[in-house]
Formats: structure tokens, C-alpha cells, sequence
């Protein structure tokens, strides 16, 4: 959270001239707003970056990370602003995403690299959110934000689901989710062709990425038009443009930039975990178990929860409570010390106790914040050389009301001994190629999917349960293993 609000500060720089604040886009050649240097940007997008990893966490597979890093350094290498410290990394989400941080930080999710077949695929996506960085779209956005002294809204370059970190974590992750206007999105499409175009990747493959895209929506209950694409052109309309350049670019051009890259993208996906990790803590109802870290903790019933890598929060129906739960520094008696002792605490009634046989030290606190005074219940749980530390609060005046199921949901903490929760594992892709041609409902008779052939058609982008797969089609399937 520190870490997070240190690039706030960089929005409220000292006040320059417009004209003083002018400066050339590397991709247009024309002068445009900015009243950030390059180097402010640079350290403004690693700040967020690093907040941005903290708060998803990363996949945990070298190959795959250095496979993605590496196409992505090739493209940026050759952009128009080749000098930035250009990262690429996959971030542990299920959730079909990709964006970047000011300065060359670009994120794509585990979500999205399931519901894409190929580098050239991966390479427009990429290319995309290149596009952002090297046209300074961001850069833009934020002095418009300084002239007319408004703050960052949060949106989301393709889902909202991620976009709700936002809403969670605050501050400096709105970055990541600038809504840039559907010029800006034009001008980052029309890029990342051209990017594409020059690593003589085939960039007819860009329009299955939105179609996917597009059709994963729909099946979650969106619109036609997902919100994620409420700021981007019209799907149709990003594949009539892309059409129109190939069209410009001439066949023999075209038909020159064809490589795609199944066979090495599909290599590097087999076995990506598909859909949340259990592993990484999950819910039945309101209990959370944590398979990992091996405890549970029951929440107040018909609270809102979340797991994040940060933190695992729930928030009462009336949105005027809180709880959280987080891993704190030291022994349980060190990490209370330090909380109750900060300057602006009022502790009383902390006491050294145990919680189902485990050490812990716990008592209450006020604060005064600029929306009135908080108060709250603090424990800190040691566990496997682990301390946990669990807060509740509200407002004092209403604390009284909540005390009882805060304090109870703390009593929960234990132990995990369900070896059902302790063995459970993630849904993973596996690559299949069926000797011989067969419809998709066929193939999922063959081979099943712990998913449905809705999802099914969508991440192997077939049309539906009567498309036709060829011979050694490379397929996705969804399993559960190790």
C-alpha cells in the first residue's frame, strides 16, 4: 500500500507553462502535452509496476515469462522508443487481460494467454500495449489530469474484473487502467499492425483476439459490447481496418508476413493453470481455505469477499465494515507492538491469548481519519512461523454492532486439516492433437474438459459444438492435476 501511494506524488508536480510542457511524440513527430519528463515517467510506470506485481503475483513459470519477455523485447526493441526499460510479464490472473504502466511495464494475464492459439496472437496484443507506451498515451492523460486538476478514473483496457483492484488497492494502480479514448485505441491497434507487419508476423490473426474476446463477454452476461471494449472501437470495426490495411499493404506484401508461431505458443501453454488456483486460497461459501499456507478462517455470513495476493478482504452488506487479512513482519507479540504503538492509535484491552491453540496477541483500537473516528478489533496469529494479521473495523459510532461477528470470525482462525481443501488442485490446460478430423462436441466426448463447451469453443476459437477440427489440430482441453 506504501508503495502504491509513493507514485501519487508524481501527479501533483510542480506547476510548468503549457508551453514549457510541450514536447515531440516519437511516433507522430508532432508536439503534444507533457508535462512529465520521460525519466518521471520511467519511475513513476516501475513503481506502479512493482505495486501492480505484488497485488496480482506472477506466474510461476520461468520458461513461459522468459518466452513472453522475449517477443516482447523484440518488438519494443525496434519501436519508436527503443531505449526505455521495456518489461513483459505474465501476472497470475484468470481473468482475460493485458496492460501496461507508463514507461514500458506491460502485464499480460494468464486468462488471456488461455484464450489465444498463437505468437502472432500474442505478438498483436503485445504490440497493442507497445503502441500505448510508445505514442505516450499515458503520458497524455496524466497532464490532462494535472491542467484540469481532476483525478485518474479507473477503467480497464480489456477486463473489469481486474480493473477492481483498483477500487481495492487505490492510488497508483489506476494507471494501469486509463479508459484512453477510442483515437488512442485506434492509434494503438494501427501500431501494433505495423509492429507485427515488421517482425513478418501474420496480423490477420489480430481479429481472433477480439472476436474471443468479445464472445467470453457475452457468455459472463455482458452486453454485446463487453465494458471492456466500452472505450476500444467496435470489434467489427477493428477488423474491417485491419482488412482495409492488409488490403492496402497488397497480397504479396501480405502474404510475405505469415508467420504465426502455433506450435511454439501452444508448447509454452501446456499446462497453464486454467481458472482461479485453489492454491493460492479459495472459498467455500464464507469460509477461506488456504491449501498452501494451510489454515482457515470463516467470514461473517453474507459479507462481500475477495482473495488477492495481498490481502483477503470482506466488506459488510452495508459497506460500513471491513475486514482483512494480511501476513505482517516478526512474532505475533512484535507485529501487535508495532501496529498498537503507531502514532495515532488508541490501543486498550490487548492481551496475550491463544486461537484454537495458536499463540496470539489481540486487543482494540481507535484512529481518527478524515472521515471521522475508527473503530476496531486487531489480531496477530502466529502459524508455521508465519504471523497473520487480522483487522476489523468501522465506524466508532456503529463498532458496537459489529464486534461480536468480527471478533467471531477471528475465533475461526485454525489450523487446515480438510484434506480435501489441502489436496485440492488447479484446472490446467493440456494440448491434445486428435489423429483424425472430428466436430468439437465429438472431441469433448473423447477428450472431456472441466469446463463448459461454451468455454471450450471460446479458448480453442471454434464456433461451437458442431466445428469441425482437423486431423492434429493442436486443442486445448481443461483438466484437473498436479
Amino acid at each position: 500500500m506504501r508503495v502504491l501511494r509513493t507514485a501519487l506524488p508524481a501527479l501533483a508536480l510542480a506547476a510548468v507553462s503549457v508551453t514549457a510542457g510541450c514536447a515531440v511524440n516519437p511516433v507522430t513527430g508532432q508536439r503534444q502535452l507533457a508535462l512529465i519528463s520521460e525519466g518521471q515517467e520511467i519511475e513513476m510506470g516501475r513503481q506502479v509496476a512493482q505495486e501492480a506485481v505484488a497485488a496480482m503475483g506472477l506466474v510461476e513459470d520461468q520458461a513461459l515469462q522468459d518466452y513472453v519477455n522475449r517477443l516482447g523485447l523484440m518488438m519494443a526493441r525496434t519501436s519508436e522508443r527503443p531505449e526505455l526499460p521495456w518489461s513483459f510479464q505474465v501476472v497470475d490472473d484468470p481473468t482475460p487481460n493485458a496492460f501496461a504502466a507508463p514507461g514500458g511495464f506491460i502485464f499480460v494475464t494468464r486468462g488471456l494467454l488461455a484464450m489465444m492459439r498463437n505468437e502472432a496472437e500474442l505478438m498483436g496484443v503485445l504490440g497493442h500495449e507497445i503502441g500505448h507506451v510508445t505514442a505516450r498515451h499515458s503520458v497524455t492523460m496524466i497532464s490532462r489530469a494535472q491542467l484540469a486538476q481532476i483525478g485518474l478514473g479507473v477503467g480497464s483496457i480489456i477486463s473489469p474484473t481486474v480493473a477492481r483492484l483498483g477500487d481495492v488497492f487505490g492510488g497508483g494502480l489506476q494507471l494501469l487502467f486509463l479508459h484512453y479514448g477510442r483515437d488512442a485505441e485506434r492509434q494503438a491497434d494501427d501500431l501494433g499492425f505495423r509492429y507485427m507487419l515488421e517482425h513478418n508476423y501474420d496480423a490477420r490473426e489480430m481479429v481472433n483476439v477480439f472476436a474471443a474476446l468479445q464472445r467470453s463477454g457475452e457468455l459472463a452476461g455482458q452486453s454485446a459490447v463487453p465494458s471492456w471494449l466500452a472505450s476500444h472501437p467496435y470489434p467489427e470495426e477493428r477488423i474491417q481496418r485491419i482488412q482495409q490495411a492488409l488490403a492496402e499493404l497488397g497480397q504479396q506484401e501480405a502474404l510475405a508476413r505469415t508467420r504465426v508461431g502455433t506450435d511454439d505458443y501452444m508448447a509454452r501453454i501446456d499446462g497453464l493453470v486454467f481458472g482461479e488456483n485453489p492454491r493460492n486460497g479459495f472459498f467455500r461459501d464464507q469460509l477461506y481455505l488456504h491449501p498452501e499456507l494451510r489454515f482457515r478462517i470463516g467470514f461473517p455470513a453474507q459479507w462481500r469477499t475477495q482473495n488477492t495476493a495481498q490481502a483477503v478482504l470482506a466488506v459488510s452488506p452495508q459497506q460500513d465494515a471491513v475486514m482483512q487479512l494480511t501476513l505482517a513482519q516478526g512474532t505475533e507479540v512484535e507485529a501487535a507492538n508495532r501496529f498498537f504503538g503507531q502514532q495515532g492509535i488508541a490501543a486498550s484491552q490487548v492481551s496475550r491469548q491463544t486461537v484454537n491453540g495458536l499463540p496470539a496477541t489481540a486487543g482494540f483500537f481507535e484512529a481518527q481519519t478524515q472521515d471521522g473516528t475508527v473503530r476496531g478489533f486487531a489480531a496477530f496469529i502466529r502459524h508455521d512461523n508465519r504471523t497473520y494479521q487480522i483487522l476489523g473495523y468501522s465506524p466508532a459510532q456503529i463498532f458496537a454492532r459489529y464486534d461480536p461477528v468480527i471478533r467471531g470470525s477471528v475465533g475461526s482462525f485454525a489450523v487446515l486439516t480438510d484434506q480435501s481443501a489441502l489436496n485440492v488442485r488447479p484446472n490446467r490446460i493440456t494440448i491434445v492433437r486428435p489423429p483424425q478430423s472430428m466436430t468439437l462436441a465429438q472431441f469433448n466426448q473423447q477428450y472431456p474438459s472441466q469446463v463448459s463447451m461454451d468455454h471450450l469453443a471460446i479458448i480453442n476459437q471454434l464456433s461451437g459444438p458442431n466445428a469441425t477440427i482437423p486431423a492434429n489440430y493442436a486443442m486445448k482441453r481443461v483438466v484437473t492435476g498436479s
